[in-house]
């Protein structure tokens, strides 16, 4: 469904991402691990269109889409729930969820996607009215999440869902990631929550300073003793 092909981005002089390649196929969960400063972020914002690439490509369902805005990518089906939430905080909740479908002019579909955003994350449906910036970070991000889910993607680009949350909460999110997995929407997760991230993850690609040093399945990285003992606490 999505592929990056030699990859490369830099910031100035410095070079963040140095060739990268990684595939996403249709119905997976794909995760990004490494450490803080790998690049992970920066692949995940080359991929929505927010970052141009230096070279190389990306491609989505066959057409390579290195070219188009951000704006096009979410027409696409291309989604991304950024890292630190980044909610609208004045607007009310409800208003942040009607943003996620600006692009989108079917009413009865929106509504009913609503009313599947609601399903997911109750708590949305009791907050509707409430201003996001109230929120606790666990709704945040729920809200986040659900703001994504409007417009409908085939792919939803997650970073760092898990940052900054009570591990009951960790718990929750990635149930939910789970569950909009299932109901058919293909997964890019970076995560620094490596043990989370690889328990619900088909495959997986490791990250160090702007390479990828390792892929394989999640169970095959969880045995991994290099993993373990980098990222596991093993």
């Amino acid at each position: 469904m999505f592929e990056i092909r030699d990859l490369e981005v830099h910031f100035g002089v410095i070079r963040a991402l140095k060739g990268i390649s990684l595939e996403v196929k249709d119905g997976e969960i794909v995760t990004l691990i490494g450490a803080n400063g790998a690049g992970k972020t920066t692949t995940l914002r080359t991929a929505s269109g927010l970052k141009k690439p230096t070279s190389g490509s990306v491609l989505f369902e066959g057409r390579d889409i290195t070219g188009t805005t951000a704006m096009e990518r979410v027409h696409l089906g291309i989604s991304q729930v950024p890292e630190g939430r980044r909610v609208f905080s004045t607007m009310t909740v409800l208003e942040n969820l009607e943003l996620g479908a600006y692009h989108r002019k079917d009413r009865n579909g929106i509504s009913m996607d609503l009313r599947k955003v609601y399903e997911l994350f109750p708590i949305l449906y009791d907050r509707r009215k409430q201003a996001a910036g109230t929120l606790s970070g666990g709704e945040q991000q729920m809200l986040a999440m659900g703001r994504a889910l409007m417009s409908r993607p085939r792919l939803l680009l997650l970073d760092e869902p898990s940052m900054g949350l009570a591990p009951i909460l960790v718990q929750e999110i990635f149930s939910i990631i789970k569950d909009i997995n299932r109901e058919g929407t293909t997964i890019l997760l970076v995560e620094q929550n490596a043990s989370m991230a690889l328990q619900i993850a088909n495959r997986a690609y490791v990250m160090e300073t702007g390479s990828i040093v390792l892929s394989g399945t999640g169970s095959e990285l969880m045995q991994s003793e290099e993993i373990k003992k980098a990222y596991l606490g093993g």
